[in-house]
């Protein structure tokens, strides 16, 4: 069963949200489906944010296997499953995880995979669960970032899936609504400080599949932003020991300990930036409007497709939807979005996370030296919570920042 308990979400809408994934939890979705497929087929893990328009055209059910892993009470025995078939203790926990949630679900028989822009152990993961008799679908996205690339891997996605690409543009026309919605949240916890680090960081992530259902992820979504806006500013909380509340921005992939948004808020401080959590949702693409041409050539590509009729912006947008995506191209976009938005948002400092064994570690050779906001790193490894030592450079880092704040 999928569940997210947090003490700070309780009595809220949003708790509601996050309850599914059972065995069952297709029911009330047959509008997501195709009749005349199996179950199996409607069913299809990801292992990343992918354009996942293509899932929905395709009658098909998208779950986000990373938050299938972490939103399980039995987490750590998919962790176990995966040492059992080998996998060793000094691997990613994240790739543990999702190995043994797909094993213990015994109904995601598709996964499909991003092989270029996001882990470097995704291979070795489909083919791990190809053994079990999951079938794999590849998604690279292209390196360096270009349109026709983009295209071309699309394309294969939707031939892979039995679907086009005009019903993929038809399903973000209709997704788009859904991802304003998470774009208010989004406003309303570094704009008007009515949202926790730890609630906005859950719906950002919700983004990459919508809890499997749109229809009642928005309708979700319109609830949580009504009981929100009522709420007193969290800025003006009484156990802040500062002049102010410190702001913070996370950068790096999604926490393995959610609780680092609460620890962060017992100090005195508040995530308030998401950066990947951020382009899960594509929020950056809606900030951009519809002033493509502005950032990719992506002409060559509309003046030689067919079947669009009017369409054709709706198609443009789309494209550049992914490629305003920052995470899975170089670390050059990603430090501009990180330095724009941090500006934006007014951050004291950065809280750059890192998984163990990931190869991402390596991303702080660049980071340390192109961001320009008070900078720490914190490492962690399994689920569960913050450990001592990460803890406490959270901790200090919130002090020092403190300290040096003014009203």
């Amino acid at each position: 069963m999928r569940i997210l308990v947090f003490s700070i979400l309780s009595g809220t809408c949003f708790a509601k949200l996050f309850v599914g994934y059972s065995s069952d939890h297709t029911k009330g979705r047959e509008n997501l489906k195709r009749t005349d497929m199996s179950f199996e087929r409607c069913k299809v893990g990801i292992t990343s944010t992918i354009p996942v328009e293509v899932i929905f055209a395709a009658g098909d059910v998208p779950i986000d296997l990373n938050n299938l892993f972490i939103s399980s009470p039995e987490r750590e025995k998919y962790i176990e499953i995966s040492h059992e078939e080998g996998f060793p203790q000094s691997s990613c926990a994240w790739i543990k995880g999702i190995f043994g949630a797909v094993l213990h679900s015994g109904d995601i028989r598709r996964v499909v995979g991003v092989v270029r822009g996001d882990c470097s152990g995704t291979e070795i993961l489909l083919q791990a669960l190809e053994r079990h008799g999951v079938e794999f679908i590849p998604f690279a996205y292209p390196f360096p970032r270009n349109a026709q690339g983009l295209f071309d891997e699309i394309k294969k996605f939707c031939v892979r899936l039995g679907t086009g690409i005009q019903d993929a543009v038809e399903w973000y026309r209709k997704l788009r609504s859904v991802r304003e919605k998470i774009a208010r949240i989004d406003s309303m916890c570094w704009r008007e400080n009515l949202v926790t680090g730890l609630e906005n960081h859950l719906w950002l992530v919700s983004g990459s599949d919508f809890c499997s259902d749109p229809e009642q992820f928005s309708r979700k979504a319109d609830e949580f932003i009504e009981e929100a806006r009522k709420r007193t500013p969290l800025n003006r909380r009484l156990d802040i020991r500062f002049a102010r509340e410190i702001r913070l921005a996370y950068v790096g992939v999604p926490p393995i300990d959610t609780d680092i948004f609460q620890l962060a808020e017992r100090m005195g401080g508040r995530f308030v930036f998401h950066e990947t959590q951020r382009q899960f949702s594509m929020i950056p693409a809606l900030e951009k409007g519809e002033n493509t041409e502005l950032y990719w050539d992506i002409r060559d590509i509309t003046e030689n497709i067919e079947g669009f009729d009017n369409d054709i912006a709706d198609f443009e947008s789309f494209l550049a939807q992914y490629l305003l995506y920052t995470y899975p191209y170089s670390l050059s976009e990603r430090i501009a979005d990180i330095n724009a938005q941090c500006q934006l948002r007014q951050i004291d400092g950065i809280v750059h996370y890192v998984q163990s064994f990931c190869y991402r570690n390596m991303e702080d050779v660049i980071f340390s030296r192109e961001l320009k906001f008070p900078f720490i790193t914190v490492e962690c490894d399994c689920p569960g919570r913050v450990g001592a030592q990460a803890k406490l450079r959270i901790e200090n880092f919130i002090q020092v920042l403190g300290e040096n704040v003014r009203d």
